[in-house]
């Protein structure tokens, strides 16, 4: 696959920012220092600096609670449990109900700091949400092709994911010309709205909601709730299915990014519901 070595941002319609500044700034803080690893090391440090004092005995326990946490969320089957809820929401796409007038791709595959750095797109994880689009379009060649996606950093950039996931989508067939990009959004509710504003989706018309499945709850209850009918299309399985829901992992990495990756996206599923983003904590196949 040729990738283009500079990526050249592309211009799409100027949209202004509705996330409250507050709460993407405590989505990136206070919502990252809660994550299972980020916690853990807050827990161990904590530890070390009791032992260090006349708490010593607090700080003794709290670094074997430390130990167990992990333990839990590398080895355990903790991180299927979380994660299988999320993942089987949403069913697989059913082609036999015809063929969608549009599909957008969420963001998230790329690293928008290494492309900038090696300037050129670097996939990091969930390259299926670039995948899935590319056989989408091949299938119906009458869909418009929409990605979504900016910066998420705290500390915005001129790297956007969108210009430098345009090139990879090119290569795997879609043309320049098909290809409809969103570059302004930082996180999912402004995927919706941005997106939403940008193709003025026309009464009657069906359009696919391409993301991990188990970022497919989150997503879908948000563009309910901004107003924009979407179907699933669940990519990027972490699970088989049931039958590794008790499994144990051997390998600890594995386990703890799982664990991760699901505490990140219930973190997400709560603060939007307090938010009013979605209609309910956990949105289903059902209308909100």
């Amino acid at each position: 696959m040729k990738i283009a070595g500079q990526v050249k941002p592309r211009a799409d319609r100027p949209v202004h920012s509705s996330e409250a500044p507050l709460f993407f700034v405590l989505s990136k803080t206070l919502g990252t220092a809660l994550l299972p690893i980020n916690f853990m090391v807050e827990l161990g440090i904590l530890s070390l600096v009791l032992m260090a004092t006349r708490f010593a005995a607090l700080g003794r326990k709290l670094a074997v609670t430390t130990l167990v946490l992990l333990a839990l969320a590398a080895f355990s089957p903790l991180g299927n449990l979380l994660i299988y809820p999320l993942e089987s929401r949403f069913p697989a796409w059913d082609p036999a109900r015809g063929a969608p007038d549009g599909v957008i791709v969420l963001g998230g595959s790329v690293d928008t700091d290494l492309s900038a750095a090696h300037r050129t797109p670097v996939v990091a994880h969930a390259a299926d949400r670039l995948f899935a689009p590319a056989e989408l379009a091949r299938r119906y060649p009458n869909a418009r092709i929409v990605f979504t996606g900016g910066t998420a950093n705290l500390v915005s950039t001129d790297a956007r994911e969108a210009d430098y996931s345009a090139p990879i989508l090119e290569n795997l067939g879609i043309s320049k010309q098909r290809l409809i990009l969103e570059r302004s959004s930082r996180n999912t509710w402004e995927n919706a709205i941005f997106t939403k504003e940008l193709v003025k989706p026309k009464p009657g018309e069906r359009w696919l909601l391409v993301t991990s499945a188990f970022h497919m709850p989150r997503s879908m209850g948000i563009f309910r709730k901004a107003g924009f009918d979407v179907e699933a299309y669940p990519v990027d399985w972490r699970m088989g299915g049931r039958d590794d829901l008790f499994a144990f992992t051997n390998m600890g990495a594995d386990g703890l990014g799982r664990t991760e990756v699901a505490v990140r996206e219930w973190i997400g599923l709560v603060a939007y519901r307090l938010m009013g983003r979605t209609g309910e904590l956990l949105p289903g196949p059902g209308k909100d």
